[in-house]
């Protein structure tokens, strides 16, 4: 099996069949390679907060499912034992959101990523990054 077909069985066949909050935000995954992953979900009603933007919680969390999918991509369970996000540009109902995961830094242990949220008209509208802990433990593939 190659690192590709590897990545993609993790996520599409093991990860998100089971991520009912992912499920729940309707992400659709773009792509994955072995360290990095792309998806996208639109913003819905039901996701803004008080002020009429989306809320928060949910870019976060869309981020953090690119994280997920990125560090857990290589073959290695990897869980995640910090992270931040800077919003920098209001998300709306409607808004089509791009979370890309890159990794910056990989050890047998910690990992470092790098997240940049985009809108559909490409532009940045959050920055995420995330370390996790490798456990050393196989996904079984």
């Amino acid at each position: 099996m190659t690192d590709q077909e590897k990545a993609d069985k993790i996520v599409y066949k093991l990860m998100y069949p089971l991520d009912a909050f992912s499920q729940w935000m309707q992400i659709d995954i773009i792509k994955v390679s072995p360290g990095a992953c792309e998806i996208k979900a639109e913003i819905r009603s039901d996701m803004l907060n008080g002020f009429n933007v989306c809320h928060g919680g949910v870019t976060f969390s869309l981020a953090d499912s690119a994280f997920a999918f990125a560090s857990n991509s290589r073959g290695v369970q990897a869980l995640s034992i910090e992270t931040s996000i800077s919003h920098s540009r209001p998300v709306l109902s409607g808004d089509i959101i791009t979370a890309s995961a890159r990794e910056l830094n990989l050890s047998s242990r910690l990992a470092i990523y790098d997240v940049v949220l985009t809108n559909q008209n490409n532009e940045s509208v959050a920055f995420f990054k995330g370390t996790v802990f490798r456990t050393g433990k196989q996904w079984e593939v």
